[in-house]
């Protein structure tokens, strides 16, 4: 039996089982992705137009009164918790990210200052904002807490001229990363370490700068304070620290509508947690850093979560082959959920530049205007 709800539909849904109706009841986006990734029904068309079916649906079919959980829940932190978190989002497998990421494997939000750039050029793009934002200099020291694959302490090192250390949990990434810094031949400007940010002792040396990028929604809300403690302790007086990561728009830092929730703690992001930008702020003040600049990126990352989505359409046999069923559906309807949910402001990205806090000039070193942060710096800022 075949029923159609329009002339032309971009989505086709084949309900294998009466049971799979009970994912429709209440339509909340929860329920539906967690009866897709399970094979309890079929979808067929993009995965962009199937995420936009489905909010539609929640938008009609859930009660627009009450809260559907944070899409983060306040959920408790210690080094085992986390750990085995960024293993369970980060280690699917290099091969499984390299299929649908830029070049650099860069996964993090990129910036599109004209709205025309490539997903590699919009990552490199970001990460010199970032590091001009920094006013990266020649023989400065920098410490990326949470690098990823290693690109921007790499960028740092080639453009900048910079002596990186970047740290993280996760496995895949320190191998890969470990590798790409040898390749490159830059083993006596880049060290990659498996470690986590509150082993980093200011006792081996302090750091002129400062990323935390994508990383502090692996923090914690209760751990903020200490986390942006840890920052001020191992940046130097004069040192800038930028943190670019996503945040809630609910004032209480978390809500989302719909009911996008426990799919994404669940199956992709254990133990993550969003802020809104205001207890960010307030947290990082409490811990002795001063706000210099506020930037909002919420609009190039739904541009970017497209990118990725449509990458992910483009290769979806090859990744099929390199990981199961389930994971490749979670990981499908989640990059195009997410680009939904920043285009429709469910939540946001913010980077924010900040100093040690203190009346002294010699804290804060950047100029009077934010005129420095938008010049090309074809040989790093110098």
């Amino acid at each position: 039996m075949q029923y159609d709800f329009g002339t032309l539909p971009k989505v086709t849904v084949s309900i294998l089982s009466p049971g799979a109706l009970r994912y429709f009841v209440p339509p909340s986006l929860d329920n539906m992705a967690e009866g897709y990734v399970n094979g309890h029904f079929d979808i067929q068309g993009q995965a962009v137009d199937i995420v936009e079916v489905a909010a539609n649906l929640a938008q009609i079919g859930v009660a627009k009164q009450g809260k559907f959980g944070r899409l983060f829940s306040a959920l408790g932190h210690d080094r085992l918790k986390d750990a085995h978190a960024i293993e369970h989002h980060y280690d699917v497998s290099n091969d499984f990210y390299r299929l649908w990421l830029d070049d650099a494997m860069v996964y993090s939000c990129a910036y599109f200052p004209s709205q025309t750039e490539s997903l590699q050029e919009a990552q490199n793009a970001k990460l010199d904002h970032i590091l001009n934002k920094l006013m990266l200099k020649p023989g400065e020291r920098l410490l990326d807490i949470g690098c990823g694959w290693g690109a921007l302490a790499m960028r740092a090192a080639q453009k900048y001229g910079a002596k990186v250390v970047g740290i993280t949990l996760s496995r895949n990434q320190h191998a890969l990363a470990r590798e790409r810094v040898a390749l490159s031949e830059l083993d006596n400007q880049v060290e990659i370490r498996m470690q986590d940010y509150r082993d980093t002792d200011p006792r081996d040396g302090q750091f002129d700068k400062i990323t935390s990028i994508g990383m502090f929604e692996h923090v914690g809300l209760n751990h903020l304070a200490a986390y942006f403690n840890k920052i001020n302790t191992l940046l130097k007086d004069g040192g800038l620290v930028l943190n670019h990561g996503i945040t809630s728009t609910d004032p209480g830092s978390g809500v989302t509508p719909l009911g996008a929730a426990s799919f994404i703690e669940k199956y992709v992001f254990p133990n993550g947690e969003l802020p809104h930008l205001s207890l960010a702020l307030k947290e990082m003040q409490t811990a002795g850093l001063e706000t210099l600049d506020v930037e909002c990126l919420r609009r190039h990352y739904a541009r970017t979560l497209t990118f990725w989505s449509d990458n992910y359409e483009r290769h979806s046999d090859a990744i099929r082959a390199v990981v199961n069923e389930t994971t490749y559906r979670v990981w499908r309807i989640y990059l195009a959920g997410c680009a939904q949910a920043f285009s429709q402001n469910w939540v946001s990205l913010y980077q924010v530049l900040a100093c040690k806090a203190g009346s002294g000039e010699q804290l804060n070193p950047t100029p009077w205007s934010r005129a420095y942060m938008y010049k090309d710096k074809d040989a790093g800022f110098g």
